[in-house]
């Protein structure tokens, strides 16, 4: 063979199944890792000294930059659903029903939909920055050396405020939802007040209210515990906030429509219909 002629090594191509026990093994460490941190969360809560200028502070916060957004969303999405369930139900043949239809795709499903998106985009994003900055100036570090546990210091008033803020939102975007869809039946559908009250008293019931609230309380909770994760450990330095912001927007979102997957079943099979 002729010398000086460098033989590379062939690559392989493919994924190899080190990689993907790896990813794996990640994936489920990562899982633990927020479930522990939901605990300490818990256990913090019932600590004392509570936070609660740190919680007043922080709700304060989460509602300003949600409550806007969400009254915003909650008109034309109350018209849209006004609009495709009043379409559905005159195909049907049942017009009477109109308004029980729209009210409670927008009680059941809607409002704690709008609410935990909002919260998770804009209160989690901020919170999973401001808490990736603190972590990369060492300021989480700083705080254990000095005996201070960051976790009730920081991450619990921050939990809590995106779950106060959570239940409040949805009875916001409930409201004007609801108020949207009744205006939209009434002026361009031909929809009566009467028969939309009617319907809506025939069908919907006290739990109704009470799971969307629960739903909204749940997702605040899992919103607050992720965002808090990814932001207590940014990998990479400044651009390690950045990239954990968006993780936490993104798996914020999939935990919370498989965590209404849940509930929506389990509400389902517990509670009957009215009149059933």
């Amino acid at each position: 063979m002729a010398e000086g002629v460098n033989q590379q090594p062939a690559v392989k191509a493919g994924v190899s199944p080190a990689d993907v026990g790896g990813g794996v093994r990640t994936a489920v460490g990562g899982a633990g890792a927020v479930f522990r941190l939901f605990l300490e969360v818990f256990r913090g809560v019932f600590r004392r000294p509570f936070q609660f200028r740190e919680f007043i502070e922080q709700s304060w916060f989460i509602a300003s930059v949600t409550i806007l957004p969400s009254a915003l969303v909650a008109i034309p999405f109350g018209a849209v659903v006004a609009m495709q369930t009043g379409s559905l139900v005159q195909q049907l043949g049942a017009e009477a029903y109109t308004g029980a239809t729209g009210v409670l795709a927008v009680v059941q499903q809607g409002a704690p939909l709008v609410t935990s998106l909002l919260i998770a985009g804009a209160a989690g994003s901020a919170v999973a920055a401001d808490l990736g900055a603190r972590s990369i100036r060492e300021e989480l570090d700083a705080m254990r050396v000095l005996g201070i546990d960051p976790i009730q210091r920081l991450v619990v008033p921050r939990v809590l405020g995106m779950m106060l803020v959570a239940v409040l939102l949805n009875g916001l975007v409930s409201i004007v939802g609801i108020s949207g869809g009744y205006v939209f039946n009434i002026m361009l559908q031909g929809g009566t007040p009467g028969a939309y009250l009617m319907s809506f008293g025939a069908l919907a019931q006290l739990p109704d209210f009470i799971m969307s609230s629960i739903k909204a309380l749940i997702f605040g909770l899992i919103a607050g515990v992720v965002a808090s994760y990814c932001g207590m450990n940014p990998k990479g330095g400044p651009k390690g906030v950045g990239d954990a912001v968006n993780l936490g927007v993104v798996l914020t979102f999939l935990l919370l429509f498989f965590a209404n997957l849940i509930l929506t079943a389990m509400y389902l099979q517990i509670v009957p219909p009215k009149g059933s």
